[in-house]
């Protein structure tokens, strides 16, 4: 039977994967869901995609007001359409390597997914979002860490024990005996 140390890294990986993988395929593409990519485009990555949850008209801001935001994208050439390309790209390209690939890939991925979630934080800090439009990049942000701490606590451990009998050891072999 797997460890529960495996099973949760397991369960976070899938989840956190198919999670991502969905957004950012809503946010490259209307194929999905065309209410739902039209919310992005809209809202600028934070759609509230099920009904019963709308956003009034009024509040309605786009990556536009992210882009105008940090005058430093200007300069680089990224434009709103691509800055909002760019993070749903990342999404679904560590969105797969999350659910798909074994291995230390899938550190890297967690931990490119979370420098975006804390880009994503750190946009809608900078025009001044409430809570409830970012709540979702800092729960997922939280899982992110979550499942990379996990994953690297038990890489550790083993190297921390093989480390600690050494040093047993060597403390055992200078003992002077006393008769």
């Amino acid at each position: 039977m797997a460890s529960p140390r495996t099973v949760t890294i397991v369960a976070l990986s899938f989840a956190l994967g198919l999670f991502f993988v969905f957004m950012g395929t809503i946010k490259l593409t209307p194929r999905l869901s065309k209410d739902a990519y039209s919310e992005m485009v809209s809202e600028g990555g934070s759609a509230v995609w099920f009904k019963g949850a709308q956003r009034k008209p009024t509040a309605k801001r786009a990556y536009k007001s992210y882009a105008k935001a940090l005058p430093g994208l200007k300069k680089m050439g990224i434009t709103s359409v691509l800055l909002r390309k760019i993070i749903g790209t990342l999404e679904v390209g560590c969105g797969v390597v999350l659910t798909l690939v074994p291995g230390k890939p899938k550190d890297v991925a967690n931990f490119l997914l979370l420098l975006v979630m804390l880009a994503v934080l750190f946009f809608h800090q900078l025009v001044g979002d409430p809570l409830k439009r970012y709540a979702h990049a800092l729960v997922f942000g939280i899982l992110l860490t979550c499942r990379l701490l996990i994953a690297r606590q038990s890489e550790d451990r083993p190297e921390r024990e093989e480390r600690r009998e050494e040093q047993i050891n060597a403390q055992e072999k200078n003992k002077v005996k006393v008769s």
